[in-house]
């Protein structure tokens, strides 16, 4: 197998983690204000957050272009700050998966909050807790595992994303190559060995991120 076997797989498993990462982060802090809070608007911002769990990933992928292109002013303030453009490397695929993967992280995480009694966090206010503390100490740990569920999901979810990664991030070889992308260059060079083992590796990952998620229900 060799290097141009683990070269997706290890490409795959670092965008999926970096993702994660960033859809933890921002994910937890939305889905904490769209439970708690309430302002006009918050519909619109709800449908918005959830919009990439619907649309086709051509959509994302065309979305992501028209944004981060070389054309747009967002790509050419980067391009002119980093002196390349985003499309087609690392962190054009990074990109991608942490957009499709964000809905799956906000939405569990927003269900976790909503779920968690207000009398507590009223009483932990009462005796003196202050914002920061009370999100530390009290909701996370009571959400918890909403928040794990919501982080293993969107792993899983940026680990497959083909779609918006192909068209962002293109399919170079040891560059941007993921696992779906690479299953697919496979399959249509009649390299069906390689395919079988790419598919085999992204099923195997994908049903122990299951199997965990299915151990943080509750019971």
């Amino acid at each position: 197998m060799g290097n141009s076997f683990w070269a997706p797989v290890k490409l795959s498993l670092e965008v999926a983690s970096f993702s994660t990462i960033i859809v933890l982060i921002i994910g937890v802090f939305f889905g904490q204000i769209m439970a708690k809070r309430k302002f006009k608007g918050k519909v619109l911002v709800d449908t918005i957050f959830l919009l990439p769990l619907v649309l086709p990933p051509t959509v994302v992928g065309f979305l992501l272009i028209m944004i981060f292109g070389r054309n747009s002013p967002v790509g050419q303030f980067i391009e002119w700050l980093f002196h390349q453009p985003i499309m087609f490397t690392w962190w054009a695929a990074a990109i991608a998966s942490t957009v499709v993967a964000f809905p799956l992280m906000y939405q569990t995480a927003r269900t976790g909050f909503e779920a968690i009694e207000e009398d507590i966090e009223n009483a932990a206010r009462v005796d003196g807790a202050n914002t920061v503390s009370l999100f530390l100490f009290i909701t996370i740990p009571l959400a918890y595992k909403s928040i794990i569920t919501g982080a293993i999901l969107s792993f899983a979810r940026a680990l497959g994303e083909f779609g918006a990664t192909l068209m962002f991030a293109g399919n170079i070889p040891g560059k941007t190559q993921t696992l779906p992308t690479a299953i697919y260059a496979a399959l249509d060079s009649g390299n069906m060995e390689m395919a079988w083992l790419w598919v085999g590796s992204i099923i195997a990952i994908s049903f122990i991120m299951l199997v965990f998620v299915h151990f943080m229900r509750p019971r």
